[in-house]
């Protein structure tokens, strides 16, 4: 393979692959991206931010939520706090309830780490 193959492949490389496959994450980013991991890696927390982000206007009532699963209040939000303490939620109260929204770029960094922005080069 020539000087300008390896060059080619390298470019293409950069430009195929998911950031996670384009070079090793630095020390820094992998913490950062542990806690978004760990925070959608439970099934509960993963159905909460789906069901948060799917609501009709793009944001969900706590009490939209907790009778949808088969767990205490206290459970949803302390699962609600993982969430919004790892960045992928916000919310506000109002009134007697806590209204909850997908911060959008938190959750794209999820989606970016694994997807290509092309199709894989041909090995």
């Amino acid at each position: 393979m020539s000087k300008q193959d390896v060059a080619v492949t390298t470019v293409d490389a950069g430009r195929c692959c998911a950031p996670i496959a384009r070079e090793p994450l630095t020390e820094e980013a992998a913490t950062e991206l542990a806690v978004l991991l760990k925070a959608v890696a439970d099934p509960v927390r993963l159905r909460l931010l789906s069901m948060i982000g799917s609501h009709a206007g793009g944001e969900a009532c706590v009490c939209d939520l907790t009778d949808a699963f088969d767990v205490t209040a206290p459970t949803i939000s302390h699962h609600l706090k993982v969430l919004r303490t790892a960045g992928l939620i916000d919310g506000e109260r109002r009134g007697t309830w806590v209204y909850y929204w997908i911060v959008p770029a938190q959750v794209a960094r999820l989606g970016a780490l694994f997807s290509p922005l092309a199709e894989p080069a041909a090995r």
